[in-house]
């Protein structure tokens, strides 16, 4: 029992690594070959996890293996195009100017109700408004509508926004990151006053946040 536990915890973590490695594209949306190593990498690791008479190094090999032939598929896909093509097939337009493109419809097998649904995820409901619908390599659906049907910007409407500015978290879980205080601009006499104003301690935070300009978030920890 303590050696398969052991042998299902090299794997759980070789499986992370792996997945870490074939990078964030593939955690998203996954193309057919990231699909498809998916699959293998699952089906490769679940058999020496389930048979200890196999030796663990049979089914690391294999996992490695496959993940060298995705990190080549990948670097040669980067560089030619064609092979790109070849393997994740190209982007299909199935809307033009308001107008459904029944042949790449069917040759894609989406149906008008489908695409119709994918539309309105998109917030679009108006097929007279899509200037184009396109079919994106990775299955989703890019949906561009006519310039006078997007909202306005804040720059066309004249309106005056502030820059977005991203917040630095200070406080997570009760533990004071203090490696994020100089990032902030802040020092651990400011956290001191900050929670003495809101009457609390560091381990009774659950997560405290400022901005740039000084704003700030700070949630309490629920009582259990």
């Amino acid at each position: 029992m303590l050696i398969c536990f052991i042998r299902t915890i090299i794997l759980y973590f070789l499986l992370i690594l792996v997945i870490r490695l074939m990078g964030k594209r593939q955690l998203g949306e996954m193309g057919p070959t990231e699909f498809v190593v998916a699959i293998l990498i699952a089906d490769l690791a679940s058999v020496p996890m389930q048979d200890l008479a196999i030796p663990l190094l049979s089914g690391i090999i294999p996992i490695l293996t496959i993940l060298a032939a995705e990190l080549l598929l990948s670097v040669i896909c980067y560089h030619c195009p064609g092979m790109r093509r070849l393997f994740s097939g190209k982007p299909v337009i199935l809307m033009e100017d308001g107008v459904l493109l029944q042949k790449n419809l069917k040759k894609t097998r989406i149906t008008p109700d489908e695409l119709t649904e994918l539309l309105r995820e998109k917030d679009v409901v108006d097929l007279r408004t899509v200037q184009y619908a396109i079919l994106e390599t990775n299955g989703q659906i890019s949906a561009l509508v006519y310039p006078e049907h997007q909202p306005p910007t804040a720059k066309e409407a004249g309106v005056t926004v502030e820059q977005t500015q991203l917040p630095v978290t200070i406080i997570s879980s009760g533990k004071l990151l203090r490696e994020n205080l100089p990032v902030a601009g802040r020092t651990e006499d400011w956290v001191k006053k900050v929670l003495q104003a809101h009457r609390c301690d560091v381990s009774q935070v659950y997560l405290l946040t400022v901005e740039p300009g000084g704003q700030l978030y700070l949630s309490v920890k629920e009582r259990a």
